[in-house]
């Protein structure tokens, strides 16, 4: 169909096209990206900077030099300590003090052992007031040994408010021996 030329020049062709296809999918991909050298500091730590303000990078130390970094661990947080403290009978199945919450295993008490109370405890905030705290208390009642025949309930009642009391009374104590020692 084709003379022996006319294929040469139709190969080539078809090379060509297809280099020029896939330049410019890749080009669209995002690989190539255009700079100015202006924008761009020269130095490696004017670099670091400008990466980690925009987002592109992780800061191991603080470069600015001006600033004093302050950890906050759990020990040293009146809130959280008080909470431990009042709940130091309870089995706690998780316990993260970045993530501010702090879940107990179920308890029972040696006089009811079919019924069983799981306490999720959400801080809000660092503050020692009321509202830092979110209480939440789940009932687990059992009609006998089998886990199957177990029914789960939010627990509305006055244990809520008395552990936020607790919490935050001790949290006070805590807070003003801390001041006091400084």
């Amino acid at each position: 169909m084709f003379n022996q030329p006319c294929k040469i020049f139709f190969n080539k062709y078809l090379k060509f096209l297809i280099v020029i296809f896939l330049f410019l999918s890749l080009h669209a991909c995002g690989i190539y990206r255009k700079t100015d050298a202006r924008t761009i500091p020269t130095d490696g730590l004017e670099k670091a900077r400008k990466n980690i303000e925009e987002g592109r990078g992780i800061s191991l130390k603080n470069l600015t030099g001006d600033k004093k970094t302050s950890y906050e661990f759990a020990s040293s947080n009146p809130l959280w300590r008080a909470t431990l403290t009042t709940l130091d009978f309870l089995p706690l199945l998780n316990v993260d003090y970045s993530g501010g919450v702090l879940v107990s295993d179920w308890y029972s008490d040696k006089l009811n052992s079919n019924t069983f109370i799981k306490i999720t405890i959400n801080f809000l905030s660092n503050e020692i007031r009321s509202d830092s705290l979110k209480i939440i208390i789940h009932e687990k009642k059992c009609l006998n040994s089998s886990p199957n025949s177990c029914t789960i309930t939010l627990l509305k009642s006055n244990i809520e408010d008395e552990l936020r009391r607790a919490i935050i009374s001790k949290a006070t104590i805590l807070d003003k021996d801390k001041k006091l020692t400084k």
